[in-house]
């Protein structure tokens, strides 16, 4: 165990011990407990000193033995909180948030297996020629493309096995092999906003959401953030153009794709056609975005086009970390705990807009040294809070800086740490963490102006 480790295993215990040897004025029982969990989970998240999956699993089974009504703790005759029964904590394991999600992974899965992703890149990459300049472009495009539907850590992996013969054609010398090599991770960070499925902090703040009793339909995530991700993936490519500018004009490429034609790769193509459509078109038929992500995971295991081995490989981590976090905010709400951590500040002080400004530039600071999921995690209870007690205008309040947190919390791309893909382009042995800093830095900050913008001028009129 690293030095790190052992110290964030030690910080999260004195911080779950905190609040059971401290009383807190004007906090219930439940609430001190929910903090125990809460600082916790918090500090196990930041140094990583237990798997983050690990971390969410800990946080329910910490809310069933302590807040439940089957848990160790008899709250009758205690005022200030009413548990409820363990299930309300472990119901978020199949949380509707949780099914879209593995439709997700179900699709994304069964597209590597059948080579659907690949010939998919090389059939899209081909009508932009051999333009170095339009070959990263036509490379962002595509990778944003498959990120708002696919995980964008997959699809940068499959992604850097497509820039890694096209970078070795270019000269060694030329400062566009950085940029190719960063436009990748970049525009799969920037596509993954674009859907409620592209990327895990959408999931949470979605699901969030969700427990207040405000749905989301993936065409309206898509009409409010799909806008955000088109401007700022043109800004990208600019961004890394004038960084690295090119010093050969061409380059060329080998793009040959030949689809599979067996029965299960078309069984694929027709399922994957039919859930994307609708998908997007949720707002005309009705039909929630969570019971359409059953669609494809009945159809491809009913007609074997995955098997068991297929869905042993999945990544359940990534749905469990998802659950912890709506657990998380569950308890926060319930106990008292969220509205008591922002009656400490005079948030009415503050105008509605300065209130976004905050919570989006935590959120960007926070996601480059954490994961984005759990900033988003540890944010949207509190923000939600906020809303709750009245300091935003409800319904209304609570979408608004649920948009703000989870899509700032996306931008975070200085670090190889900040996210997945960004790890991934690294090891590729063409990034160095500088080059990462310097283009993420400009393209963050600017994608928190774009976010802060679009909350000003744009969202209030179509939410």
């Amino acid at each position: 165990m690293t030095k790190t480790k052992l110290a964030g295993i030690i910080l999260g215990l004195i911080g779950f011990l905190i609040p059971l040897v401290i009383n807190f004025p004007g906090l219930s029982l439940a609430g001190h407990f929910a903090m125990s969990i809460f600082l916790m989970a918090a500090i196990f998240w930041m140094f990583e000193a237990i798997p983050i999956y690990s971390t969410s699993i800990l946080v329910i089974f910490s809310q069933v033995i302590l807040l439940s009504t089957e848990g160790i703790i008899d709250y009758s005759g205690i005022a200030g909180y009413e548990p409820e029964s363990y299930t309300r904590f472990i119901a978020t394991l199949a949380d509707p948030i949780i099914i879209l999600f593995l439709g997700g992974f179900v699709l994304a899965d069964a597209s590597v297996k059948y080579d659907f992703d690949k010939n998919l890149t090389r059939i899209l990459l081909r009508p932009f020629g051999d333009r170095t300049a339009y070959i990263m472009f036509g490379l962002m495009a595509v990778t944003a493309a498959l990120s708002a539907f696919m995980s964008n850590t997959a699809t940068t992996a499959m992604m850097v096995t497509v820039i890694i013969p096209i970078i070795a054609r270019m000269d060694p010398g030329d400062p566009a092999r950085i940029g190719i090599a960063l436009s990748v991770p970049f525009a799969a960070n920037i596509g993954g906003i674009a859907t409620p499925i592209g990327t895990p902090p959408n999931a949470v703040v979605i699901g969030a959401l969700n427990q207040q009793g405000v749905d989301v339909a993936f065409s309206s995530w898509m009409l409010y953030a799909t806008p955000l991700a088109l401007v700022m993936l043109f800004i990208a490519w600019r961004v890394l153009l004038w960084l690295y500018p090119p010093q050969a004009d061409v380059v060329t490429m080998v793009l040959d794709a030949k689809m599979k034609t067996s029965t299960h790769a078309w069984i694929l193509y027709i399922t994957f056609g039919i859930t994307v459509l609708m998908w997007v078109t949720e707002g005309l038929h009705g039909v929630r975005s969570s019971i359409v992500a059953l669609f494809p995971i009945a159809v491809l295991t009913l007609t074997s086009a995955i098997n068991k081995q297929d869905i042993r490989k999945l990544p359940w981590e990534v749905l469990w970390l998802i659950a912890g976090g709506i657990a998380l905010g569950i308890s926060m709400k319930e106990t008292g705990l969220a509205e008591w951590m922002v009656g400490g500040i005079s948030w009415d002080q503050l105008s509605y807009i300065m209130v976004l400004v905050v919570f989006g530039i935590v959120a960007l600071m926070m996601s480059n040294f954490l994961s984005n999921t759990v900033t988003a995690s540890l944010l949207i209870p509190l923000a939600l809070s906020l809303a709750t007690a009245g300091i935003l205008d409800g319904v209304f309040g609570m979408l608004m800086i649920g948009l703000v947190i989870a899509l700032s919390a996306s931008f975070a791309m200085v670090l190889p740490i900040s996210t997945p893909p960004n790890a991934i382009a690294v090891s590729t042995g063409i990034i160095k963490t500088k080059d990462m800093i310097v283009a993420g830095l400009i393209i963050g900050l600017v994608g928190l102006l774009l976010v802060l913008l679009l909350a000003a001028i744009y969202w209030p009129f179509i939410i």
